[in-house]
């Protein structure tokens, strides 16, 4: 045996202090661990070595060895176990030096396939009262064992090592807790679009476009599609697909309820993944694999009581695994979409009631007024035209009052276009420019004679909200005088004053009864 002087010792230690402060500036985790075995493999002259990090339980659960190459490591049967000669290292933490290990009692033998290992040096790394991890070398090179200098240099290292692992873990957990805010923020951000998307409309095809570019780019998928349940029947129909191989996907655009991936996923209520899409017997859309899409999910879109109102699909071409994280989000996300789309459902059809409410009670107006009217005038006529021989006076007075009679039902029915033809303040205009034109349509579709007075100024400074109540007002007043007021004169007129903005509508219309 090799005995060190003084002055070799210092020169070793110096060494290893200078590479150890390295180690600390290292904050890989994974790059830290191999330099710390290579390095007390070189300081201790090992053949072997192993750096073993354990738990709170002193398991391993990770390690990094050094010696053997790829082809060795393949041909043990199964990796450090921490029982043993580890398991003892763990449990006292303190050295372990052995000049032959099959000496041990404590010894538990080596896997199949391991090579064979005589000498050995075992050293615990500790930071405190805390173990982190098991440092051990085996093969001493030229000599029989591993010598007491040896030891105390490896129990430097590894007083270096429990604070560069510490730190490196510090730092992985910092890391850590970026990645999970960043994250968080961008869950939140997609939570909050498509919040606004899905409040901010009731027409059922912008909220599905919207929502689904949405979702597609959260999730960085190739393509998505939207299927709709058909009301009244047991299909669902692809509405909507975003992204690439569109002809594939609509090879088929119809499932029955439980038929395929998107059938199930209706029928279940439960959202179903799918990281195979070529070997799964529930995908039958074999023109989607071709197309070279692996992996799917599907999310029920969910109404209120439970009711499924449709299905997402989110497909990508690569092997897409989803974290349970990402499942969450898109449960909450096929809730909104689903109450989204039934209101959207549910405003369509007030809105088609409505228009057939309208419809009859225009058909009511006009059969109980204006078509009465012509009616009545096609029977003073034919009174005046059998009248024309014996009685041209009466005739004549007959052909007037159906003369009168045609112009009143063209009132009418000019009345009827101003109140049924809407109209809408634009933008491009000011709201003298508005008035003018409301104006300017009355006067062509009624037969009261309309003055209209209006300054020199536009008002351009008038907030746009003011301007479109003022056009409205205006809007509304000019209706009920050509359909209710039965007037021969009426008056616009627009004026200002520094502070305000006035209207002023009147007629001499017959008005209506304040009690």
């Amino acid at each position: 045996m090799v005995m060190l002087t003084r002055e070799q010792l210092e020169d070793r230690l110096a060494a290893l202090h200078q590479a150890s402060i390295e180690l600390v500036g290292d904050l890989s985790l994974d790059t830290l661990l191999e330099r710390i075995v290579t390095l007390a493999c070189q300081q201790a002259e090992a053949a072997y070595g192993l750096l073993a990090l354990v738990d709170e339980e002193g398991r391993i659960n990770r390690f990094v060895q050094h010696g053997m190459t790829e082809e060795e490591v393949a041909r043990i049967s199964r990796p450090p176990q921490g029982k043993g000669l580890l398991g003892a290292l763990a449990r006292q933490k303190q050295p372990i030096r052995l000049a032959d290990i099959a000496s041990d009692p404590r010894r538990v033998g080596f896997p199949e396939g391991h090579p064979p290992m005589r000498s050995f040096l075992g050293v615990p790394i500790v930071l405190g009262e805390t173990l982190l991890g098991l440092l051990y070398l085996t093969e001493k090179r030229g000599w029989s064992s591993f010598t007491e200098t040896d030891q105390r240099v490896i129990e430097v290292l590894a007083s270096y090592a429990a604070h560069a692992i510490s730190n490196a873990r510090l730092y992985q957990a910092v890391l850590e807790r970026d990645r999970e805010l960043v994250q968080r923020n961008e869950d939140l951000s997609l939570t909050n679009d498509i919040a606004v998307t899905l409040s901010s409309s009731l027409e059922l095809e912008q909220i599905l476009d919207k929502s689904l570019q949405r979702v597609m780019e959260y999730l960085n998928v190739e393509a998505g599609e939207i299927w709709l349940c058909e009301e009244g029947s047991a299909y669902l129909r692809m509405a909507l697909h975003k992204g690439e191989a569109a002809a594939a996907f609509w090879s088929r655009d119809a499932f029955r309820l439980g038929e395929g991936f998107i059938g199930l996923v209706a029928l279940q209520k439960e959202i179903l993944i799918s990281t195979d899409l070529a070997h799964d017997m529930r995908y039958l859309r074999t023109s989607v694999v071709e197309a070279g899409f692996r992996s799917m999910i599907g999310i029920p879109l969910m109404a209120q009581q439970g009711r499924v109102v449709g299905v997402l699909g989110l497909v990508s071409r690569k092997h897409r695994t989803f974290e349970q994280r990402e499942i969450n989000q898109l449960r909450l996300i096929g809730m909104w979409a689903g109450i989204s789309i039934e209101n959207a459902w549910l405003h369509r059809r007030a809105r088609q009631v409505a228009v057939l409410e309208e419809r009859e009670r225009i058909g009511m107006d006009l059969h109980d007024g204006i078509i009465q009217s012509i009616y009545a005038v096609g029977l003073v006529l034919d009174y005046a035209r059998l009248s024309l021989r014996e009685n041209p006076v009466d005739a004549l007075a007959k052909i007037d009052q159906a003369i009168n009679g045609l112009n009143r039902a063209i009132r009418d029915i000019r009345a009827y276009i101003l109140d049924l033809r809407p109209r809408q303040f634009r933008d491009s205009e000011t709201l003298s420019q508005g008035i003018q034109r409301l104006v300017d349509e009355f006067r062509a579709n009624s037969t009261t004679e309309l003055a209209f007075s209006l300054p020199e100024e536009d008002f351009e400074t008038l907030p746009p909200a003011s301007a479109t109540a003022l056009f409205h007002i205006c809007q509304e007043a000019l209706a009920n005088i050509a359909k209710h007021a039965q007037a021969a004169k009426a008056s616009v007129t627009l004026w200002g004053t520094p502070e305000r903005v006035l209207l002023e509508i009147s007629d001499d219309g017959r008005g209506f009864d304040l009690g």
